[in-house]
């Protein structure tokens, strides 16, 4: 699936889009292992083909009902816990989740500084979960002030479907989408009610729970194995440059696509003496040099083989499209 044009002034910080086959890439992922919290009856496998497995451009997050290890389930958490963190910015994934008793599938993100200081202090934001069979899926902040608390909302949705689930969150509050509609928005300005932890990196988490003090554990008429779909993830920043408009991607163009080791860049006659600059899929700067009217010819041969993004910039307009080296 491709990238939409970038709206307004957000830019593209970091993004997954499962272009692989196998095991989640290991430079942006990790597993989380074992029996871990809320008293949840499955778990969490290491590196398990049976358990997450990438193909045909989406993740799959398979809850299994089998012994393993002393419990009756088995699923999968991933997180970019010490490979990637963001603070403040616009968070979304496009995912389908399973339906049935004792199912909770949670996008959600956790304070880097877990390890240090625990939870609740941490802080944690929950981007999307569902439990069960309902037709609503939960957006919460947890935060602790004197002891936990929490501040969210719902909304419904038919979450056997793929939807697009988001977070927009600066200094002054976090807010809820489902497929671009707000739903709910919690504020955290001057640290109100103690919410110092929102301004703090956090971390990003896919996991499919089985059972726990939430929604219950399966019953019979729970379907296994199940699984949840993620097409992509994708992490944008607001844009530093003041009065800066952010154009559709059909204004730059770079071919061929994929490139092996040359390529030109084609764009329209506004763009003449601005910057053309590389960037990987973690936001690094790898390549840059002056645009020139009608086209620009690059050599990339020294990058490695994967999904980069090329910015097109001047004073007054930024443009962006992606590509792959191969």
């Amino acid at each position: 699936m491709s990238l939409p044009s970038f709206a307004q002034n957000w830019q593209l910080l970091w993004a997954e889009e499962f272009n692989c086959t196998g095991l989640p890439d290991s430079t942006k992922w990790t597993n989380e292992v074992g029996l871990i919290r809320n008293n949840e009856l499955q778990y969490y496998t290491q590196k398990r083909v049976e358990n997450n497995w990438v193909s045909n451009g989406q993740l799959h997050i398979i809850g299994k009902k089998e012994s393993y290890k002393g419990s009756n389930y088995t699923s999968a958490s991933i997180t970019t816990d010490q490979q990637f963190t963001c603070t403040y910015g616009k968070i979304e994934a496009n995912i389908k989740v399973p339906i049935g008793q004792g199912m909770w599938p949670a996008f959600w993100m956790l304070g880097q500084n877990i390890w240090q200081i625990g939870w609740p202090k941490c802080g944690e934001i929950d981007i999307m979960e569902h439990i069960n069979s309902d037709s609503v899926i939960h957006g919460t902040m947890h935060w602790d002030n004197n002891g936990h608390q929490s501040f969210g909302g719902t909304k419904k949705c038919d979450a056997s479907q793929f939807h697009v689930y988001s977070i927009e969150w600066d200094n002054t509050m976090i807010k809820w989408f489902v497929d671009g509609v707000k739903y709910k928005e919690g504020y955290t300005y001057n640290n109100i009610n103690n919410t110092e932890e929102f301004h703090k990196p956090f971390y990003l988490i896919l996991n499919l729970a089985i059972g726990g003090n939430w929604p219950g554990s399966p019953n019979a008429q729970t379907n296994f194995p199940d699984s949840m779909m993620v097409d992509y993830v994708r992490v944008y920043q607001k844009s530093t440059a003041m009065g800066t408009d952010i154009q559709s991607n059909n204004t730059v163009a770079i071919y061929p696509n994929p490139i092996v080791n040359h390529a030109t860049v084609k764009a329209t006659s506004e763009f003449e003496n601005g910057i053309i600059s590389i960037t990987d899929i973690n936001g690094k700067d790898v390549f840059s040099c002056v645009a020139t009217y009608p086209e620009t010819p690059i050599q990339i041969d020294f990058l490695p083989n994967g999904l980069y993004l090329i910015n097109l910039s001047t004073e007054k307009f930024i443009t962006r499209n992606k590509f792959i080296k191969e």
